[in-house]
């Protein structure tokens, strides 16, 4: 049956190669997606005239059979039908005939790949906020079995000031769930309904946007018809600077582990099941997940300014250009919620050295505190300084344990005050947990009762 928009002409063989691009393979991940949004738009067009009773029962028996096979793995589509918007009209129209045809009614394939991006990118976004979660409560619970080991503080990579494991572990613990702000912003932003918008600009029909959004589960529809396709790209982009953050935070943490694990640190061992070796050296364990960590974070940022770049300039209305964000989006998500899980996996099963540790607390380490304690008893902070500094080999009887211990006060070395953190994660699960549920209850409605829908009608 070919393309949506068969013309009377044969399209050149490398012009439809070039403009189907990848989307036969990606498209595979949002078939799913894009026969509930057609479930959806299929009840709203019965609800309002334009489909039968029958026609629309045919069509929901037919979108779910459809899901079902994409589960199973079992759906291919074709090069020369482009999309899987495409293959599912294909496939109604090719077992109901005249009533696969009208499914169409009152969109595009503008506002129908928005809308299936839109469930592709709730899915993933509630997905990734549960598993930075997790891995936030991995960090805690390795922080508080070692709350206060002590650990030498480091600036410039240098020796700097007495510090903690707890610390450490708890300071990545914190960032993520800052980093998570930028999660739920995109996911507010990404949860609007656009289908109605149509090539950007409505159609002449009495489309009751907001049933659609309801049978949905989102909160509300995206008003202005042109903006939704103006947006297309821009909300994708917010998803993987949600994921870059992140990913930020993944990589200083993979290169924190990576140096303390050196040998001539020793502070840390990374567990075997998560290190490669050489086809040369025998002897080799290589953290080659962190070091891939590392560089995927660059591959995540890249992805997030490749849709940006693609967006520069456009006019307004759908432009075929932002096809091309398609790729790097489902890519970079990918990338980013896998990153989450495997960092979860390593921290799980790290061994902390103490001896190594306090190894590492050489004289020099304590100047700081040596200071403070002479401005404790009075002196000047600059005439301590320089004292301390004349005399720093005097400095080796202080104990790292009570240098941890000294610095008290939430959120300091001896004292990372873990609680706070655990009651913001807290929060946003039930946050989360509350969403979800939501989500869950909206689709499982639409998808388990179809044949209920008309039957006060």
């Amino acid at each position: 049956m070919g393309k949506l928009w068969q013309k009377d002409y044969t399209l050149d063989s490398l012009v439809e190669s070039f403009t189907v691009g990848r989307d036969p393979l990606l498209d595979r991940s949002l078939l799913a997606a894009d026969c509930v949004a057609s479930m959806a738009h299929a009840e709203m067009l019965g609800a309002i005239g334009l489909l039968g009773k029958e026609e629309y029962r045919d069509i929901i028996r037919e979108l779910l059979a459809l899901i079902e096979t994409s589960e199973r793995g079992e759906i291919e589509i074709s090069p020369d039908e482009e999309d899987c918007h495409t293959a599912i009209e294909n496939r109604l129209t090719a077992s109901l005939g005249e009533s696969g045809k009208r499914i169409h009614a009152g969109r595009s394939r503008n506002d129908q790949v928005i809308a299936a991006l839109r469930l592709y990118i709730r899915d993933f976004l509630l997905t990734f906020q549960s598993e930075c979660l997790h891995l936030v409560s991995t960090l805690l619970d390795a922080a508080e079995r070692n709350v206060r080991l002590p650990m030498p503080g480091r600036t410039h990579m240098q020796i700097a000031m007495p510090s903690s494991v707890g610390l450490w572990l708890a300071s990545f613990a914190e960032e993520l769930l800052d980093d998570l702000l930028h999660a739920e912003t995109a996911y507010r932003l990404n949860n609007q309904c656009p289908l109605g918008a149509a090539a950007s600009y409505g159609v002449p029909l009495p489309l009751d946007r907001e049933r659609v959004a309801r049978s949905l589960g989102f909160p509300s529809v995206q008003n202005n018809v042109l903006y939704v396709n103006n947006s297309r790209g821009k909300f994708e982009a917010a998803v993987l600077d949600a994921g870059g953050a992140v990913m930020l935070t993944l990589s200083r943490l993979a290169q924190d582990l990576m140096i303390f694990s050196m040998p001539e640190f020793g502070y840390v061992s990374l567990p075997d099941e998560i290190c490669t070796g050489s086809s040369i050296m025998p002897q080799k364990r290589n953290p080659d997940v962190l070091e891939l960590v590392r560089a995927k974070t660059a591959a995540v940022l890249s992805q997030a300014h490749q849709i940006k770049t693609v967006l520069r300039g456009l006019p307004s209305g759908y432009n075929r250009d932002v096809q091309e964000t398609k790729a790097p989006l489902m890519e970079g998500a990918q990338t980013a919620l896998a990153a989450v899980r495997v960092m979860g996996i390593v921290l799980e099963k790290l061994t902390f050295h103490r001896d190594r540790l306090l190894a590492g607390f050489t004289p020099q380490i304590y100047a700081t505190d040596r200071a403070l304690e002479l401005v404790s008893g009075g002196k000047s902070f600059r005439e301590a300084y320089h004292e301390v500094s004349a005399h720093l080999k005097e400095l080796e009887s202080m104990d790292p344990e009570r240098a941890v211990a000294a610095k008290s006060y939430p959120g300091a070395p001896g004292n990372p005050a873990l609680d706070i953190a655990r009651d913001r994660a807290s929060a946003h699960a039930s946050r989360l947990d509350a969403e979800q549920a939501r989500v869950r209850s909206s689709i499982e409605k639409l998808i388990g009762r179809p044949l209920e829908l008309f039957s006060t009608s």
